[in-house]
């Protein structure tokens, strides 16, 4: 699995925190167990006596090898070229996330949307730890360069015709800034992305309507946010940011030209109910759907529409 991550750290668990100046470049094997349930991402539990980790049980990273760039991009131009259409998405991960897990979270999303097609992920350096929020802010405030150099790279050397991004959580941050960034600089890069998917983006909402939408609107066709009134980790961003966040519909949803807002409420029953685009199967079919057909919101089912003064936005109606 094509991967963009950082400085070398220990064997398992790589590229990890620290300070970002340049790009190592990889890939990443990782196993998925036969028995695997669509959004689970399977590991030992300490409750079952499981203390080691097992690939006939659990999905595991087993190798990181590293690529020159040259080399990485010209075997991700390989992978592409093997699927129907040329089909890639990179995605950016959170806050609180190691390079193990992302490369381990990119895997099950491959694997449950069943992506035909080259699945990178592009692992900024968290702190991997609840207490490094505030740090993890400022390195993913120092990553955008960074995001924005390979996702021109992606552009211009991956040979996607359908590409996409993925952003999660405070990864957005970076993952906007840098799409505004590169359609300013290089504006025949406008419309290159087949679609960008913000899922519980931990974005000041103002600042997404005013400065961010517009430049992701400009960069991709189908821009596509899911947000929750549950999502107990961007309610405790709000208290520490002192404002509303782009994926928090708790006080109203972002409606904004250009995005399909989807409110997925509901769906995820875990506490935090945070990872529902990686952990509901209502939300992985829909971007399964988004996927194969590059339909808007206003296509897809089971999506239903809900108008709001002048706009309107969708709803993934929660199990009964």
């Amino acid at each position: 699995m094509p991967a963009a991550a950082f400085a070398t750290t220990a064997p398992g668990d790589r590229f990890t925190a620290g300070v970002a100046r340049e790009l190592t470049y990889g890939t990443a094997r990782i196993s998925i167990p036969k028995g695997h349930v669509a959004g689970e991402l399977e590991s030992p539990r300490w409750y079952l006596l499981e203390f080691k980790e097992d690939p006939k049980q659990h999905v595991i990273l087993q190798d990181v090898a590293r690529l020159p760039r040259d080399a990485f991009f010209a075997r991700l131009y390989g992978r592409v070229g093997e699927s129907r259409g040329d089909n890639a998405f990179v995605f950016v991960h959170g806050y609180n996330v190691s390079f193990r897990d992302a490369a381990r979270r990119t895997a099950q999303l491959a694997y449950d949307l069943r992506f035909d097609g080259a699945p990178v992920f592009y692992s900024w350096p968290s702190q991997a730890a609840l207490a490094g929020y505030f740090t993890d802010e400022q390195s993913i405030a120092r990553s955008v360069p960074l995001i924005e150099g390979f996702l021109a790279d992606m552009a211009d050397r991956s040979g996607a015709q359908n590409l996409y991004v993925i952003g999660h959580s405070m990864g957005t941050r970076g993952l906007t800034q840098a799409i505004r960034n590169l359609v300013t600089k290089r504006p025949e890069l406008r419309g290159r992305f087949r679609g960008i998917i913000l899922a519980a983006p931990d974005i000041d909402a103002k600042v997404f309507r005013t400065e961010l939408a517009p430049a992701l609107s400009a960069a991709s066709g189908r821009v596509t946010l899911y947000a929750s009134s549950e999502d107990m980790a961007l309610k405790a961003s709000k208290q520490v940011n002192r404002g509303p966040r782009a994926g928090d519909t708790s006080e109203g949803v972002v409606l904004v030209g250009g995005v399909d807002t989807i409110d997925v409420s509901g769906v995820d029953q875990s506490i935090l109910a945070h990872s529902y685009f990686m952990e509901s199967d209502k939300v992985m079919g829909d971007i399964r759907e988004m996927f194969r057909a590059n339909q808007p919101a206003a296509q897809r089912k089971p999506l239903q529409s809900v108008k709001l003064g002048t706009g309107m936005f969708w709803k993934i109606l929660p199990p009964p």
